[in-house]
């Protein structure tokens, strides 16, 4: 083996090895995070607070997995970095839908008390309006995702107008549970739904993570990937329907988090420095648990519930999204 040869080797093993510590620190932060997040403050209370606890630790565990997930790939497939799935419109027609059942039948209607209920239609809606964008813009041989993101930005401002709108009419005091709808909440997570939610995301993972071996290559563009052998539209169509099922049952579960996905995958592409994308997911994953388990601890245990985390997060993620607009301009 030449001199040359022996030098790429030894750093690429440094490298996986510099990334699988990085990984390795990330877990234990968040292993951390969630010891404190479910001992702090329990005063002995343990039969009653820990139950409660661990269902909010595996909502935010879920939660955080799949947007962070979702966006890696997200990313991959549109060549990248600034967008996340919530380009789609999936967080906009969350909002009309929950503002349109409260505008319809009031606070009190089962669609609104019942998390079940609610949950279902939600989540059923969501996949129905996903696989309608499938069909319109996939069907053919000449599908086109950025036609796709067009698309779905304007029906995502469609969805958020007719949102507003309905919310101006409704009375003051129901408007309240929808605003209550706007932001993510860890805090009613019944444990049906959270199972149902681990079941529809592992089948996901399941059936869609024979075509994760195809994002190193996808990341590099359409034409590249087309030259190394790769069936582009294919490939693309299955993992943007992975995609619309991990932000579908996520945001049906605890309700949109905007910028988190954001966040989460940039930061883990500069700790995990390196061009799998599958090394970029875990770190992705790890980071949004870091990120979620600790503002909910903030909000918990410093602000008393007097804000909520999805506040905290959209704070930081138009922060971020500013600096990654300003970078792109100077060194992407």
């Amino acid at each position: 083996m030449s001199t040359e040869a022996r030098t790429s080797t030894s750093s690429s093993i440094r490298v996986r090895l510099g990334d699988g510590g990085r990984l390795a620190i990330l877990a234990a932060v968040a292993l951390g995070l969630a010891a404190l997040f479910l001992t702090v403050g329990a005063s002995g209370m343990w039969e009653y607070a820990l139950p409660r606890r661990a269902t909010k630790l595996a909502a935010i565990a879920l939660a955080g997995c799949a947007v962070a997930s979702s966006t890696v790939v997200f990313q991959a497939l549109t060549n990248n970095r600034i967008l996340s799935p919530s380009i789609m419109g999936l967080d906009s027609l969350y909002l009309l839908v929950q503002t349109a059942i409260v505008y319809a039948f009031g606070s009190t209607h089962p669609l609104v008390q019942s998390a079940n209920t609610n949950f279902a239609l939600s989540l059923l809606l969501m996949l129905v309006f996903s696989f309608v964008m499938y069909r319109l813009f996939f069907a053919g041989e000449r599908g086109n995702i950025f036609f796709m993101l067009l698309l779905g930005i304007i029906f995502g401002t469609f969805f958020q107008s007719i949102a507003s709108f309905m919310q101006v009419l409704i009375d003051p005091n129901e408007f309240l549970i929808v605003q209550g709808r706007m932001f993510a909440s860890f805090n009613n997570i019944k444990t049906p739904l959270l199972t149902a939610s681990a079941v529809a995301m592992l089948l996901t993972a399941v059936v869609f993570w024979p075509q994760l071996k195809f994002l190193d290559v996808l990341a590099l563009g359409k034409e590249h990937a087309i030259n190394l052998g790769i069936d582009y539209d294919r490939v693309v169509r299955r993992l943007l329907m992975a995609v619309f099922m991990l932000v579908a049952v996520s945001t049906a579960l605890v309700g949109p988090i905007t910028f988190l996905g954001l966040i989460v995958a940039n930061v883990a592409y500069e700790l995990v420095r390196t061009y799998r994308r599958l090394w970029a997911i875990a770190g992705a994953c790890l980071v949004a648990c870091v990120a979620l388990i600790g503002g909910q601890l903030v909000v918990e245990h410093v602000f008393n519930f007097s804000t909520n985390i999805s506040v905290i997060i959209n704070l930081a993620g138009g922060i971020y999204f500013l600096y990654l607009i300003v970078k792109e301009r100077t060194s992407w």
